[in-house]
């Protein structure tokens, strides 16, 4: 029994009641491609200055949630929002990271993907211009291609910070797209979890910025794996995706509305590329498994508790929500301490995690309900809530 908080700022009683889902392997092949994007495990002993200084990372740990995954079927999206790229997160640590997962995945015998984020954090020089910017994407392009990775290139805070038009958008993308070693995959961040991205693709208007995206692919569509949407709007990634050329793939990146996307319209559904993948990890991979035998019911049943889990998690400030990710894998287990880069686990309050605690267990998220119970006893009596 635990005595967790609410948002009105009551204490209630609460015991756990879910029956944790199994971890397995799959037995059939998904009819969906799942990315999960995962976050980093910060070594907590070594970590200094949190604010300032470069994060420590616990490899072994990172590694090993990475397995858990990959032994689930899942696919590994890297180095991206996730694990909080630009938020806690630099570079060198970044390319570090992409090379690791990359030896990794190729041991694992059921031989997972990797997709590895590419931006523009790790130019020396100010980028003031589009030449600048292409230059600081090309660097850590060739950097990532050498590891064998996929590209995705992730929507960069240098586009809005110059002001820069649909031209200059062109001017980049075009390039990258046409000078890549393999297909690519596009990400168009929503200012929901990144403000700086306001008005990405050189407009504020989504159906114009939607235009310019879907021109773009249409230039070299054998060039585009797919696109990654993380703009929370089920009516505009349903819209976008029925106007994609042939074999370009719509990765959702939508984790209010993950479960209907995927499962599809009838006429067109979408691929994954999720944060919350790899939080529910177990409820996803079993979710595909269904949907792939073509057991639409088993499919809902198991992803449906998993949506109230997820809106929480990414409530807004969306931007926050790593914390939530790292606050389920220290529950279950993955990581020895709950501490982030950058500190970022004080980004969301006690509430907000007595919440998520309530949906995981009731998604049967806590894998180990015991040790669950006890980590959470710990954070709750750090905030003052004695559980007598």
């Amino acid at each position: 029994m635990l005595t967790l908080p609410t948002p009105d700022c009551r204490l209630e009683p609460y015991a756990i009641g879910g029956t944790p889902l199994a971890v397995r392997a799959p037995v059939t092949p998904f009819t969906r491609t799942a990315f999960a994007a995962a976050h980093v495990v910060t070594d907590a002993l070594a970590q200094r200055d949190p604010w300032d200084g470069s994060p420590a990372i616990d490899w072994d740990a990172t590694l090993a949630f990475r397995h858990w995954l990959w032994d689930q079927g899942l696919h590994l999206a890297e180095a991206m929002d996730t694990a909080q790229r630009g938020m806690g997160l630099d570079w060198p640590t970044a390319r570090e990271l992409i090379g690791r997962s990359t030896r990794a995945a190729r041991a694992h015998p059921l031989r997972p993907r990797i997709a590895a984020g590419c931006g523009t954090d790790g130019a020396t020089g100010p980028l003031s211009d589009r030449d600048a910017i292409l230059a600081a994407y090309v660097m850590q392009a060739e950097a990532i291609e050498a590891t064998g990775a996929q590209l995705i290139l992730m929507a960069s805070r240098a586009f809005t910070a110059i002001g820069a038009a649909p031209d200059d958008y062109a001017y980049v993308y075009r390039r990258l797209i046409d000078q890549a070693a393999e297909p690519v995959i596009l990400h168009w961040l929503g200012e929901a979890f990144d403000p700086a991205l306001r008005g990405y693709w050189g407009s504020a208007d989504v159906a114009a910025a939607t235009d310019f995206v879907l021109a773009l692919i249409a230039e070299n569509p054998a060039a585009v794996d797919g696109i990654k949407i993380s703009l929370l709007d089920r009516a505009q990634e349903e819209a976008f995706r029925a106007r994609l050329p042939a074999g370009v793939r719509l990765y959702t990146g939508d984790d209010f509305n993950y479960a209907d996307l995927i499962a599809g319209d009838g006429q067109h559904h979408s691929d994954a590329l999720l944060g919350i993948f790899a939080a529910i990890a177990p409820a996803a991979s079993q979710a595909l498994q269904a949907l792939a035998a073509g057991d639409m019911a088993t499919y809902h049943r198991l992803l449906a508790p998993t949506v109230p889990l997820s809106r929480e998690i990414f409530r807004a400030p969306t931007r926050f929500y790593k914390a939530g990710i790292a606050f389920l894998a220290w529950l279950n287990g993955h990581q020895p301490a709950f501490a982030m880069p950058g500190g970022f686990q004080s980004s969301r309050d006690i509430t907000h995690y007595a919440a998520v605690f309530r949906l995981a267990d009731a998604a049967g998220l806590l894998g180990d309900p015991d040790l669950a119970l006890r980590r959470m006893r710990v954070l709750l009596a750090l905030h003052g809530i004695d559980q007598g």
